[in-house]
Formats: C-alpha cells, structure tokens, sequence
C-alpha cells in the first residue's frame, strides 16, 4: 500500500510540472479544438510505455551508465523538441474560430506528435526510471512492474485531458486564437527552451 501511494505522489507531482507535454496539448486544444487536444494527450499517455517498456527490462540502466547512449537519446530528444519549436515559432498560418477545427492536422499525426513528444523526453525517462528503483523490488513480477508503468499512463492521459478540456472551451479559445501569433511564437520560445534545458549537465535530472 505504501508502494502505490509513493507511486502517486511521483507521478502526480511528475506529470503535472510544466514542460513539452503541456506546450504540445495546450496548442493543439487552443489551435484546432477538443478532439486535437484529446488525441495528443493519449498519444503522450502511450508514449510513457515506451520508457516503461525499456525500464522494466532493464536498458534504462544501460543508458544511464552509458554517457553516449544517454547523450544520444538526450540529442534525440531536444532536436525533435527544436523541431516542435521552430514550426510553432515561424507558423504564419492564422486560424480563426470557425475554421480552425477544419484545418486541424489528420488525427494519426497528432497522436503522433503527442507520443514522440513523450517518448523522445530524456526527463520523463528519468522520471520513470526514478520512480520504479523506489517501488518496485528485485523480486517483482512483470505483471506488476507493467501495472505500475500502466498507471503512469493513466495519469498521465487523465491530467493532460483535463489540460485539453480546458483549453479548448468555446470562450477560451476565441480569446487565444485571438492572439495566435503571438502564443504560437511564445510556444516555440518555451520549446526550444526546453531543449536547450535537456542538453545542459544536471537541468534533466531536476
């Protein structure tokens, strides 16, 4: 019982902290709508799997004792979130309320982009990987070491959905869109922040 609570608190307090998941939801809630924003969040959600995946087999201790490795995937990472940056810093496109939803992207890629935003995150890795050498004991089964890696998952798509349900409400969104340009370039800002954050010694691991 004091496992499960101990699990809670992490990943409440993990996934709740400001960074790349809440930009990409918060975007697309506020850009093209409740259905957008729904999708990225549980395409995050799914992404959370792939680092328990590697975790419950142990390679998160590979990559963690491999300053290559880990430098790799921290490479990986903060290019895709320059990436998300760039695009939402230099988008000149300006949607209005009625057409908004219209223009949204096709659902695949914005689950896509939701999960390899999650799943490119060096700071979730680390989340995860600190969150099962608290929890989960030598002698744990695979049913329960992926049960908690399921919760994670869980929620992770219940804090972001209630991000997208905000976000995307009929009178927020007017106002948002209202001033797209200027949120999209603050966006990209934060984005490549972020990335720039994930490529400095000790920034990931706070």
């Amino acid at each position: 019982m004091n496992e499960l609570f101990l699990v809670i608190a992490i990943t409440v307090l993990a996934v709740i902290s400001p960074g790349p998941d809440f930009a990409m939801v918060t975007r697309n809630s506020y850009a093209y709508g409740r259905r957008s924003g729904l999708l990225a969040a549980l395409g995050i959600a799914c992404g959370v799997q792939v680092h328990v995946f590697y975790t419950v087999f142990g390679v998160a201790l590979i990559i963690t004792q491999s300053p290559m490795l880990f430098w790799m995937m921290k490479l990986l990472g903060a290019g895709y979130l320059v990436y998300l940056g760039i695009k939402s810093f230099t988008n000149k496109s300006v949607l209005t309320f009625a057409d908004a939803s219209a223009s949204a992207p096709r659902a695949w890629k914005v689950f896509c982009s939701g999960f390899l935003t999650n799943a490119l995150n060096p700071k979730t890795m680390l989340f995860v990987v600190a969150a099962y050498s608290q929890v989960v004991e030598p002698g744990s089964s695979l049913t329960m070491n992926f049960a908690y890696g399921l919760f994670m998952s869980v929620i992770h798509w219940l804090w972001f959905s209630l991000v997208a349900l905000f976000f995307s409400t009929e009178r927020l969104r007017r106002r948002l869109l209202e001033k797209q340009r200027l949120l999209d370039k603050a966006i990209g800002i934060a984005l490549m922040g972020l990335a720039a954050c994930l490529m400095i010694p000790g920034v990931a691991q706070s």
